[in-house]
């Protein structure tokens, strides 16, 4: 029996949660945006009456104003957002028990057996949509494929275009529905990728999936060899129910609130990012041996920064270690100018259940065993129960982030 896969994506998800929630009789156009007298002012979610104006997800909040001087804008709730995300995965998983999360407002099911109790995959579908909108007032579509891949690109470019909001895309039909299409709309070609083979003439799907694999595969090695795979139809990964316990890496970082261009001043957030990454380093049972630091310049028009890892001698979850060598990376690469963002991420992680001792240096289980008494009271308590001297300077940014979710108000 040939596999049938749903991707399930909710419409301008963020804003429809909105609607439902506070503006159920609006009639202008909806936008979800952070605070715009801060950098966080783009826009997260546009309802699809906000998008006949032309305004897109991820741009200013001032040019989609321009665009539409009627428009209301709301701040975002990521809480509820979340809550209705799992909202919706109880939903699929009454259907089927191989359901996997993608996104907030994205997640696969694999209905392949569901069938004998539910009906046809269209009958499915439907039965999906009437469910999540009966209960949340979230329209969702539905892409259908054999597998994942297939889903993924039924729902992103047909979809979403179809006035139900079903479409399969079936394999043996791709070369009439998928082919014709520019290769930006293959699943995992990315902006720069795209551009790379355009620039080799390969501008359809349906040009890159006729071009020998092995010259693809000369040109960009395995993903080259992938992206080839998926104009085909063709992929092997299953619904995996545990994809969001094989971290390769854990980080954080933050867009901050104004330039900062005193090194102290970097440093007392370094520290907090440093903290937090090594919490959730310790709740995730791992250390790391790799350490990351990305930061990116305060102007647009002449983009600077750097992203350089540094090895640490040894396993690590301890945030003064990781800090020490954030600091070095900051003090070797960063080129004194303002900074707008920064971001410490940590890789090459092993359990936490096996230390590196060393002869030459003191025991360091006490140290460690610090770390995870304090992750025991801010989790009881919250993050600012137990907080360092520094994050009472103006620099900090520890009040300000433990009262949002993913970087946006709770």
């Amino acid at each position: 029996m040939k596999k049938v896969i749903f991707l399930v994506d909710m419409q301008s998800f963020f804003a429809s949660v909105e609607k439902a929630k506070h503006y159920q009789d609006l009639n202008r156009p909806l936008v979800v945006s952070g605070d715009p007298t801060r950098r966080s002012g783009v826009i997260l979610a546009a309802c699809p009456l906000a998008k006949t104006y032309g305004i897109k997800n991820g741009e200013r909040l001032w040019e989609a104003e321009q665009k539409c001087p009627d428009l209301v804008t709301v701040p975002p709730h990521m809480q509820e957002y979340i809550d209705n995300s799992i909202t919706i995965t109880d939903i699929l998983e009454s259907f089927t028990d191989l359901v996997e999360p993608y996104s907030i407002d994205e997640q696969f099911m694999d209905i392949t057996h569901s069938q004998k109790l539910f009906g046809t995959p269209y009958e499915i579908a439907e039965h999906v949509q009437h469910e999540i909108y009966s209960k949340l007032k979230v329209v969702a579509r539905v892409g259908i494929g054999e597998n994942k891949v297939l889903a993924k690109m039924a729902c992103d470019n047909f979809s979403k275009k179809n006035q139900n909001g079903i479409f399969w895309l079936k394999k043996e039909n791709i070369q009439e529905t998928l082919w014709p299409l520019p290769i930006e709309k293959l699943f995992r070609a990315g902006g720069k990728m795209s551009q790379h083979l355009r620039r080799r003439a390969i501008r359809t799907i349906g040009e890159l999936a006729q071009t020998d694999v092995n010259k693809i595969k000369k040109l960009w090695g395995i993903h080259g060899q992938v992206l080839w795979m998926n104009a085909h139809g063709v992929d092997y990964s299953p619904i995996s129910l545990s994809s969001t316990n094989s971290q390769k890496g854990i980080g954080n970082g933050m867009t901050l609130p104004r330039d900062y261009s005193e090194k102290k001043e970097i440093k007392v957030v370094l520290l907090e990012l440093c903290e937090e990454v090594c919490r959730r380093t310790r709740m995730a049972g791992v250390m790391a041996e790799t350490v990351s630091l990305s930061l990116s310049g305060a102007n647009y028009d002449l983009p600077t920064g750097f992203h350089r890892q540094q090895k640490m001698p040894e396993p690590t979850n301890m945030t003064m270690e990781v800090f020490r060598h954030a600091c070095e990376l900051l003090e070797t690469f960063w080129d004194q100018q303002p900074i707008r963002r920064l971001h410490v991420s940590l890789t090459n992680l092993t359990s936490d259940q096996s230390i590196q001792l060393n002869l030459f240096q003191q025991d360091r289980s006490q140290s460690i065993n610090l770390g995870y008494t304090t992750d025991e009271i801010t989790n009881k308590y919250g993050k600012t129960a137990v907080m360092r001297a520094t994050s009472l300077l103006p620099a900090s940014q520890v009040l300000e982030r433990s009262a949002k979710i993913g970087g946006h108000y709770k």
